[in-house]
């Protein structure tokens, strides 16, 4: 769905709209159980207007810039000082598409019993189809997809909301709601080095990138009060057991393999574009397909049943990054793509690393990642006003 001049809104929509719905942002809604339904709700619906906002602020830099997510984090670092960024981005989207394939591949074996590692296989072959017929010629494909998620997802709806189920009592102790504001904005959060990919194609940039970041931003909400549902009302946390409970069968099924391709597509596809910031010799294309190879390895060998300290390690690395390339870009209006590195914005990020780490330590009520970025935002906006004044 491309225009003479960009990608369409309705597109971008539509890119968003697979991420979104994926039985990872299920499994972590199960986490936020233990709030009980208003309170986890109030954390879900914070955490992702944080998430939400800094997503909608990354790709304004990609779509405005027509450059990937990674060529704008040389904007702020330099070309060398982004490779650091580039080659932990691929890493955490390998870890991605393996731990996406994982899941999908356990929820599905859990509906019809034929193997975990055959599912594993089944749906890597199809993420590696959706990366071979490429983000521009998907069009009707993704429409029918899309669709049949969201028929699929509101029959699910029904099932754990509207089943005369009365809830169980949860206890909140294993829980403190800065906790679960963080595990919120923790999967928006961890779309901020893709957005851009997605963005730069954008016939109208504002208006993709808002739709992208609203889409995103709701379909998560919803994914997480599911499992979050799923949980306080079933007392069940595996969403294959709900499933087959509720006698979806087939239609179940559809939901767990399609969310899963139509998420990890994404993931596997980014980390080529991502590839590609680090030698333009390599295909992002074929970068895609080895990624989504390595992935379905990965998950047929290691266990990946709890992702909240990944999930932590994504927010440590890439909240820092973005806050600096947000200051940088609006406001100090910074350009350091000559450079090989930009020394400053580096020791920053280091410091905004390390206060990540730290803020884990202690419990606000508005979770890790907005009090990391206002530390960082504030020190990359003094330090860089004091080197300029400095200089004059």
């Amino acid at each position: 769905m491309k225009t003479e001049n960009g990608t369409s809104l309705f597109s971008n929509g539509l890119i968003w709209f697979g991420a979104g719905v994926s039985i990872a942002e299920i499994l972590t809604g199960t986490y936020l159980a233990p709030l009980g339904f208003a309170k986890g709700l109030q954390a879900i619906l914070l955490g992702h207007l944080i998430g939400c906002v800094l997503l909608f602020l990354a790709g304004m830099i990609g779509a405005n810039t027509k450059k990937s997510s990674m060529e704008t984090v040389k904007m702020s670092f330099g070309r060398k000082g982004s490779l650091l960024f580039s080659i932990l981005n691929v890493l955490q989207l390998v870890g991605w598409t393996a731990i996406m394939i994982y899941d999908g591949a356990l929820a599905a074996n859990g509906i019809i019993k034929s193997g975990a590692w055959i599912w594993c296989l089944i749906i890597g072959v199809l993420i590696i189809l959706w990366i071979l017929i490429g983000i521009k010629n998907l069009g009707k494909i993704n429409t029918f997809a899309m669709a049949a998620l969201f028929v699929l997802t509101m029959i699910l709806c029904k099932v754990i909301f509207f089943s005369g189920a009365s809830g169980h009592v949860m206890s909140g102790d294993s829980m403190t709601f800065g906790a679960g504001v963080e595990l919120s904005v923790a999967m928006p959060l961890s779309w901020l080095p893709l957005i851009s990919d997605y963005t730069r194609e954008a016939k109208n940039p504002l208006g993709a990138t808002l739709t992208s970041a609203l889409t995103y931003g709701i379909v998560s909400c919803w994914m997480y009060v599911i499992g979050m549902g799923a949980a306080i009302y079933t007392g069940e946390y595996d969403i294959a057991q709900i499933m087959v409970k509720a006698g979806l069968g087939i239609a179940g099924l559809l939901i767990i393999v399609f969310s899963t391709v139509t998420t990890t597509f994404l993931d596997a596809y980014s980390a080529g574009v991502s590839s590609v910031s680090i030698s333009g010799k390599i295909n992002e294309k074929w970068a895609g397909v080895i990624v989504t190879i390595i992935g379905i390895g990965a998950a047929i060998i290691y266990p990946m049943d709890n992702i909240t300290d990944f999930l932590y390690l994504i927010g440590s690395v890439f909240a820092p990054m973005i806050a600096i390339q947000i200051v940088d870009y609006f406001f100090l209006k910074h350009d350091h793509v000559d450079k090989e590195y930009d020394i400053l914005n580096l020791i920053i990020w280091l410091a905004g690393f390390i206060a990540y780490r730290k803020l884990m330590t202690i419990d606000t009520p508005v979770g890790n990642t907005l009090p990391d970025m206002v530390i960082t935002m504030i020190l990359c906006f003094v330090l860089h006003l004091v080197c300029r004044r400095n200089k004059k």
